[in-house]
């Protein structure tokens, strides 16, 4: 179902959506019309809805984010810190998929 906003892509767009998750939680999630995604720690849910909508030309249901602070690891001997990540679950609406594993 193509919409009015799918001709409006933008490079910004592109870099709200860094890469895919591919993990064994996230192909499960796949299956309930779920999608996960690595965004930046600045995005918000619009948009991240609206990326989604204009790159892969679907509907969006409703977006959820998820904020995972990193962990102090030790490295070689020293303390160090991983990077912050953000991930969004898009809920696609029913009838919709997106192939990941395919790319952009």
């Amino acid at each position: 179902m193509a919409n009015n906003k799918s001709n409006n892509v933008t490079a910004a767009m592109y870099d709200t959506l860094v890469r895919p998750v591919i993990t064994e939680k996230s192909m499960n999630a796949s299956e309930a019309g779920k999608v996960v995604f690595m965004v930046p720690l600045s995005a918000t849910k619009d948009e991240v809805k609206a990326a989604v909508e204009a790159i892969f030309n679907v509907q969006v249901k409703k977006v959820n984010t998820i904020k995972q602070f990193g962990k102090v690891k030790s490295f070689r001997g020293h303390l160090g810190k991983r990077n912050d990540v953000k991930k969004a679950i898009v809920t696609l609406a029913d009838g919709q998929n997106i192939d990941v594993t395919t790319g952009i």
